[in-house]
């Protein structure tokens, strides 16, 4: 299970930090995900982080302005977000992929991000 939190309303150029929780056997030897979907646009990627965290990809829309992390401890990812935009606002979700697999099959339930003008 997978279970995001930290969403809200901030204004633009703002930041907040989104964080994910993982249980059930999800997490370790799991890369993580961030991906974003706004009304009536296609789930987008926003960021990534390899299960051990030595790695992290971003995507081209938030590349500069969002990092994404993880505490194998907590069993917790973060995306903390920066210079927000309006063009930002959407509902985020966390996602995990195993290491042996090309896809995430595992989704939290989502947390709205509203960026304000």
């Amino acid at each position: 299970q997978l279970v995001e939190s930290g969403g809200g309303l901030v204004q633009a150029g703002g930041s907040l930090r989104l964080s994910c929780v993982a249980s059930g056997g999800i997490f370790r030897m799991h890369d993580m995900a961030w991906f974003r979907q706004a009304p009536g646009k296609d789930r987008e990627f926003v960021a990534a982080i390899t299960w051990n965290g030595e790695s992290t990809y971003d995507g081209d829309i938030v590349k500069g302005r969002f990092t994404t992390s993880r505490d194998n401890v907590k069993n917790t990812v973060y995306l903390q977000m920066n210079s927000l935009k309006p063009e930002d606002t959407a509902v985020y979700y966390c996602a995990a992929r195993p290491i042996v697999t090309s896809s995430y099959n595992s989704w939290g339930q989502g947390t709205q991000v509203t960026v304000s003008s």
